[in-house]
């Protein structure tokens, strides 16, 4: 919500020539991330704008998924990357629950409808729903990392098994483009917009710490 009220705002000032986004997350949900990546995309097909991204500590699954919405990927020479892929984790608390002497019951419309319930076992079936669901997001992301990083799809589906990469790991295989610090990000937006000169303008949410460009805007 933040960023997109943030973006009426770049669209809005025509003084703003390129968008630096700084990434610092270990991911995020699967609509999350889309959407983010959507609004960035969105905002340079409206503008014809650069963006440039920027990591700092981590960005990784749903953070690198926004990343590939950029222009131009700068990594933090100590950044932490990739993870690219999708993860559904449930717990299976059966046994637990019998030793307590304590049992669930689920009233439901569906045979399917308790699928991934805590409390019993999945089927096999039910996990081959779930795989399905997984691979279909999965593959939207390696989609995404192929068209917009340039590679084959066999080369991003290799890189996307849900390792993670360092900063000059990611540059080796073509998942950033510079390993630098921030001023290295701001000159890299300074000349894909054209200018020789440029002001640095940070947007940051109200009574938040905004010393430097380093402080957190969203």
């Amino acid at each position: 919500a933040d960023l997109s009220r943030a973006f009426e705002v770049f669209v809005a000032d025509p003084d703003v020539r390129a968008l630096v986004v700084r990434v610092n997350s270990p991911g995020g949900t699967v609509t999350a991330s889309d959407i983010l990546f959507h609004e960035l995309t969105t905002w340079k097909r409206e503008t014809g704008r650069p963006v440039v991204a920027v990591m700092l500590d981590v960005a990784a699954s749903g953070g690198y998924y926004l990343a590939l919405a950029a222009d131009t990927i700068v990594a933090h020479p100590t950044s932490v990357t990739g993870s690219i892929g999708v993860i559904l984790m449930s717990v299976n608390a059966e046994g637990l629950l019998q030793k307590l002497g304590v049992s669930a019951a689920a009233i439901k419309s569906g045979e399917r409808k308790d699928m991934g319930s805590p409390f019993r076992a999945l089927t096999d079936e039910e996990r081959k729903i779930f795989q399905s669901v997984i691979d279909d997001f999965h593959g939207q992301f390696v989609a995404k990392l192929a068209e917009r990083r340039k590679l084959a799809p066999d080369a991003a589906r290799a890189l996307a098994d849900g390792r993670i990469y360092t900063a000059e790991q990611a540059r080796g295989l073509g998942l950033v483009d510079l390993v630098g610090y921030m001023p290295d990000a701001l000159e890299a937006a300074r000349r894909a917009a054209g200018v020789e000169e440029a002001r640095v303008v940070v947007y940051h949410r109200p009574r938040e710490y905004r010393a430097t460009y380093y402080a957190r805007a969203d």
